[in-house]
């Protein structure tokens, strides 16, 4: 069983809980796509969330590259009260049209497993929407992304306020779809206050993106969706043009409904 258990970690995915843990335990899941020269960045961001996610009892599983394939994604992801994604983005507007949902707003993951941090193939929201189900009023966590919240890749002109509210739109879309409620996209910062806010506090999701320590407040606005019928979001840009800071999906849901799932 020792054995069996460091192979399962040494492969990327982590070992998950015992039978009577499952039933109660919330289901995290973390992935972290191929993304070059940032990766180990990534990863060390990753496993401080898996282990603040833990240390509130959930069961954690982690995907990490070069082991993270679409096939292992999507089969652990099933179910999830939680998902994380730490990564490349490829979303829309973008200059890389046309625009179509088989890479768009999705996964940036390895195309072959043990090749490296740059062997990155897009799974787009059309993958996601259609093969993956979370738990009912699920979480999506965003983090380090471009496009994702609204913002652009280093080195492009910063969007303007309906490029963003577009990117940020587009790219809940497909998650929305899994059964998640929000979409928490967050482009530069730490998303360590979403786990807080979801197993220890009694707050709306809105209130826990207020709750970040890099909220900013002073360009905020909210609008309605275009892409998911009912929901909401929120945008959080530090400054004109900086649009890294964004929830999509259904603010006023509580922590309380969250666990419920």
């Amino acid at each position: 069983m020792l054995a069996l258990a460091a192979a399962l970690i040494a492969g990327g995915l982590a070992v998950g809980p015992q039978p009577a843990e499952a039933a109660t335990a919330r289901k995290v899941v973390i992935v972290v796509g191929p993304a070059g020269s940032s990766t180990a960045d990534y990863i060390a961001n990753a496993r401080a969330l898996a282990a603040q996610a833990r240390s509130y009892g959930a069961a954690v599983y982690e995907i990490y590259t070069p082991n993270a394939t679409w096939t292992r994604v999507r089969d652990t992801a099933q179910g999830a009260h939680v998902l994380i994604y730490l990564g490349h983005g490829n979303g829309w507007p973008s200059p890389y049209g046309p625009f179509q949902t088989r890479t768009k707003d999705g996964f940036g993951l390895n195309a072959i497993a043990g090749r490296g941090n740059y062997n990155t193939q897009y799974w787009g929201e059309d993958y996601i929407a259609r093969y993956i189900r979370l738990a009912p009023y699920a979480v999506v966590i965003l983090n380090r992304l471009c496009y994702a919240s609204g913002n652009s890749e280093g080195g492009r002109p910063n969007p303007t306020r309906s490029v963003a509210i577009q990117r940020a739109d587009n790219y809940a879309a497909g998650f929305l779809r899994t059964g998640a409620k929000a979409v928490f996209a967050e482009g530069l910062g730490k998303a360590d206050y979403v786990l807080y806010g979801l197993f220890r506090t009694q707050k709306t999701m809105a209130q826990i993106f207020w709750s970040a320590r890099n909220v900013s407040g002073r360009y905020h606005f909210a609008f309605t969706s275009a892409r998911t019928p009912g929901a909401r979001a929120l945008m959080d840009p530090y400054a004109p043009g900086r649009y890294y800071r964004s929830l999509t999906g259904w603010p006023a849901m509580t922590t309380a409904t969250w666990r419920s799932g």
